[in-house]
């Protein structure tokens, strides 16, 4: 962990930080989407993470997106907030956040989907049909519902 939040869990230890996130949820032409397990408390997941002081928000989906998905995203479409008791979470290593997560879908992107920091230990696209919500990263479970819904619609 770097930046702002590593600076504020030296200062709080485990303590509740409000965290403001962004996210990328990668939509493929069939309504699939790239999930990765992650390799903290491997569940499922989009790509996503914290925002930096000044940082934009689309700025910071993207970034997450390159760092855990190796994708570049060339178009966003906001898509959901995330926030309230469903979102909060105690990391596997007693960080205990409450998220403001920004969503969004991207439809097109460049590159080949690969792991690429070592938060992900897997990717892959899933469509809505094969998901099953107890595998999904509990904090957002109600995102991934959301867009269950919607596609299914």
């Amino acid at each position: 962990m770097t930046g702002y939040i590593a600076e504020m869990r030296k200062l709080v230890g485990h303590r509740t930080l409000i965290q403001c996130a962004a996210s990328i949820i990668c939509v493929d032409a069939t309504g699939r989407i790239l999930l990765g397990k992650r390799s903290d408390n491997h569940k499922w997941g989009y790509s996503g993470g914290a925002v930096e002081i000044d940082e934009r928000v689309e700025d910071c989906a993207r970034r997450e997106l390159y760092e855990e998905m190796g994708l570049i995203a060339e178009e966003l479409e906001f898509f959901y907030v995330n926030s309230g008791p469903d979102a909060h979470y105690i990391y596997p290593n007693g960080d205990e956040v409450s998220n403001f997560e920004i969503v969004y879908l991207c439809r097109k992107w460049t590159g080949e989907p690969k792991a690429a920091d070592g938060e992900m230990e897997d990717l892959r696209f899933f469509s809505c049909d094969e998901i099953d919500l107890n595998e999904i990263s509990p904090p957002i479970r109600p995102v991934v519902k959301k867009y269950i819904g919607m596609v299914l619609k």
